[in-house]
This record gives structure tokens, C-alpha cells and sequence, in this order.
């Protein structure tokens, strides 16, 4: 039996019960909607074709029944699978883009074959290898060369310096030269000295000659014992430094001289003077001019010991000076210490730098730069190409029709950016100088490929 106070709920119950149904009947179609969407069950195409593209997929072919497949037609080369051109390690089995919008590189089934014995070579499309940036250089047969660099000070060269002395003491009377740096020709004189002993002597001189004139009638044997007493006279000035000009001129004039002058023995420029020169007594062995000769300098440079091995006497350097910009000059090494510094671990060496317009100067601080030969008609590849694992060294050979091959190298000696090749490749090759890291690890993933499908059929 209905009351009136339950007829007014009948409507409302009925309102939520529809409300009810009807939620579930659209949540019904959302997770049916999903299944033809997701799982594809019908395999509609189009459907297909939306996942992948929603994915980053793109699909190579398609065959019977909707199915994708990778089977290149006859006379094309079989695709293995696709590798991230930035990352080798990432690999896709269909072709797909990776995150920068480049496509993935074809790794071809044709570049699983071995080669040389070295190694796994892979084939790269032409239009990729250009993308990749892959450089090729031809290894050539030539001297190898290295760049030794060090620094040093110019200075005078020792071979040509001399000192100004007398051997009989005496009193300067008059000076010619009286400054320092001032330029001296040989045979130019310095200063006038009077000497009391050279006086003596010059006057044993003329006594001499007059006594040979005397006796030029006498018997042989006197007139050869006149004759030994004025050579005898003229070797003790000869022993005085007294020049042989000086002494026929005091003979022609028959002469004592009160003065004599001293000249300068080399060309140069005065280096060092006595101080308060005119008018002091002298005694031999006195230092009182000191003339060097400026047509050469010495540039004293070090280089480490591990580098002597490829310097030695006559090897030539390039020497560059800040106050020459531009300028280049040429030294010879003219001596190698034969001693290694304890502290330093460097040896000293002098280089002879010609300087017959006398624009160089001592002191002056230089740049040098050896290129010494480190290996004579060797292999040489540059530096770039190589790929040291820590265990071995590799290069990657370009073999020709985007082919490529690591191959294993001994190396040498190291120079200016290029490395001897003691065995492992031969004139004429050609390596790879750029992105062959990314052809090494390639041509890497590939060689496990190929153990992996060895074991499998072994099984």
C-alpha cells in the first residue's frame, strides 16, 4: 500500500538510476574507443599510420596483411637496422628520427664483411658520410719533422773577443779611443805609450844594422854572425807585439821612436777601457782595452734532455726577436754542454747567429725554434687519425664505396701534429681524419653482431 508521502520519490529515483546509466554507457565507449585505437584489432591502416607517426616511426614497407617489413627489393642492399647518427649506441629496427630531426643512419648487411683481417668494415650511404663530415687524408712516406721551442739571450761571441795588452811595461801618453761601444778597425791605433825598454831596444837595433854594414866585406863568417845579431834584435820586438810594418819603417828612418803606437788586433767595438787611461803606467798583462767583434753573436738557449737526442753541432734554427717583428734569423748550434742540470733537467746549448749589418746586440732576448728530423722516410698519418683505446691504437681505412675499416697500428715518433706508423699501413692508404669515432664504434657494434649470430648458428 503507497502512501502519499512516498508518491513524490518515485520520479527522483528514477532520475539518478538514468543518470547512472548513462555514465556508464559513455565509459563503456571511451575503453572501446581506446582498444581500436591502441591494440588495433581490426588492423586498420590508417590506425596504424597514426600510432606510428605519434611514436616517431616511419615504416620502410608494408606486405600482405598490414604487416611491416624490411625486405629491400632484389639487387638493393639488405638494411641491418637504423643507429642514431649522434649516439651509435642507440639503434632503431625501422627507420625514425631522432629528437634534432636527423634520421637515423641504414647500417646495409653488405658492410658486415670482414676486412684485411683487421677488423669490421661498414658501408655508409655517400649523402650520410658527407652529413657526418668525414674527412680523408692519403698516408704518405716522408721525413718527419718536430718543433722544438725555447727562449735565450743574445750575447758576444767568445771566439771573437780580445783583449788589448802590452808585454813591456811603459807609460801611456796619448789615448785615440775613449769610449765604451766605440767601433774599432783592425790595425787602427788605440794609444801612444813610451817605454824605456823599447827605446833601449830600438837603439840595439840601429847598432846592429850598422855594425852588418860595417862588416858586408868581412869573411862569410863574420858577416853572418853581424846578420844573427839584427834578427836576433828584430824577434825581440817581434815577441813585443811590434809589427812588421812598424820596424822596417824604424829602419828606413834610422830613428829611435819615443812612442810607439799600440793598434787594435780585430775590428770590433770597445767593450771595456781602463779608466783614467792617458798618462798611466802600465805593466804587462794589463787588461786595457777589450775589443769584441760584432759581425757574430752567440745565443745561448737550454733544451730538455729528452729532446737532445735530435740536436746536435750544425743543426739549424729559426730565431724571431720582438724588436725585429716579422723578421726571421738563422743560427747554427756551435756547441752542446756536456752536462745535464741537476734542477733543471736541461742542457745548454750555443747557437752562432750571424750579424754582418750589426743590428743585433747583446742581451737582446730571442725566440727559437728548432725542427730537428725525428724519423727519416717513415709512415706518417696525422695525430687526428688515431684512436687510442689505452690498450691498442687504431685508424679507420677508407677502402672505397663508403667503406670503412679500423685497423690496428704500431705507433712511433710524435711530431708537428703527425705520428710515425711503424707497422699496420702502407703508402698510398687512406685514413680517415674526422667522425671515425663514429665509424669505430660502428664498425664495433657490428663485430658483436656478427659473434652473436655465429653462436646462434653454432647452436
Amino acid at each position: 500500500m503507497t502512501t502519499h508521502d512516498d508518491a513524490p520519490l518515485a520520479p527522483a529515483r528514477r532520475s539518478r538510476l538514468s543518470r547512472v546509466l548513462g555514465n556508464l554507457a559513455w565509459a563503456l565507449a571511451g575503453v572501446l574507443l581506446s582498444v581500436l585505437v591502441l591494440a588495433n584489432p581490426l588492423h586498420l591502416r590508417p590506425v596504424d599510420r597514426w600510432v606510428q607517426a605519434l611514436l616517431g616511426h616511419r615504416p620502410a614497407d608494408e606486405g600482405e596483411g598490414g604487416t611491416i617489413t624490411t625486405s629491400p627489393s632484389p639487387g638493393e642492399k639488405k638494411v641491418l637496422f637504423y643507429r642514431n647518427p649522434m649516439n651509435p649506441t642507440i639503434t632503431s629496427p625501422v627507420p625514425m628520427k631522432d629528437e634534432m630531426g636527423m634520421d637515423y643512419v641504414p647500417v646495409y648487411a653488405k658492410g658486415a664483411a670482414s676486412s684485411s683481417g683487421q677488423g669490421v668494415s661498414v658501408t655508409i650511404d655517400p649523402s650520410v658520410v658527407q652529413n657526418m663530415n668525414v674527412q680523408v687524408q692519403e698516408v704518405q712516406r716522408r721525413d718527419l719533422t718536430r718543433e722544438i721551442r725555447t727562449v735565450g739571450y743574445l750575447g758576444y761571441d767568445q771566439e771573437k773577443m780580445v783583449t788589448v795588452t802590452t808585454k813591456y811595461p811603459g807609460f801611456v801618453e796619448k789615448v785615440y779611443v775613449n769610449y765604451l761601444g766605440e767601433p774599432v778597425r783592425k790595425g787602427q791605433a788605440l794609444f801612444e805609450i813610451y817605454s824605456p825598454e823599447l827605446v833601449q831596444t830600438e837603439q840595439d837595433l840601429l847598432s846592429a844594422l850598422e855594425f852588418a854594414r860595417k862588416l858586408q866585406d868581412a869573411p862569410d863568417g863574420t858577416r853572418r854572425r853581424a846578420q844573427a845579431l839584427v834578427s836576433a834584435v828584430r824577434e825581440r820586438l817581434a815577441y813585443w807585439d811590434i809589427r812588421p810594418d812598424q820596424i822596417d819603417e824604424f829602419e828606413k828612418t834610422g830613428e829611435v821612436f819615443r812612442t810607439l803606437s799600440v793598434v787594435a788586433p780585430e775590428s770590433g767595438v770597445v767593450m771595456k777601457r781602463m779608466d783614467g787611461f792617458e798618462g798611466m803606467a802600465v805593466k804587462p798583462g794589463m787588461e786595457l782595452f777589450h775589443i769584441a767583434d760584432l759581425s757574430s753573436l752567440w745565443l745561448t738557449v737550454e733544451v730538455f734532455e729528452g729532446q737532445l737526442g735530435w740536436l746536435k753541432v750544425g743543426s739549424v734554427a729559426d730565431i724571431s726577436l720582438s724588436y725585429f717583428p716579422g723578421e726571421t734569423f738563422t743560427g747554427r748550434v756551435r756547441f752542446v754542454e756536456p752536462q745535464v742540470s741537476e734542477k733543471t733537467r736541461t742542457v745548454p746549448l750555443r747557437l752562432e747567429v750571424p750579424n754582418a749589418d750589426g743590428r743585433l746586440r747583446s742581451g737582446m732576448y730571442a725566440t727559437v725554434r728548432f725542427h730537428p728530423v725525428v724519423a727519416e722516410g717513415a709512415i706518417v698519418v696525422p695525430s687526428l687519425a688515431i684512436l687510442r683505446t689505452g690498450e691498442r691504437n687504431l685508424v679507420v681505412v677508407a677502402e672505397g664505396e663508403g667503406r670503412f675499416a679500423p685497423r690496428e697500428v704500431t705507433l712511433g715518433s710524435e711530431g708537428d701534429g703527425e705520428t710515425e706508423v711503424l707497422s699496420g699501413l702502407h703508402a698510398g692508404d687512406k685514413v680517415v681524419t674526422s667522425a671515425q669515432f663514429l665509424l669505430d664504434s660502428e664498425s664495433s657494434l657490428r663485430e658483436v653482431i656478427q659473434k652473436m649470430v655465429a653462436a646462434a648458428k653454432a647452436r
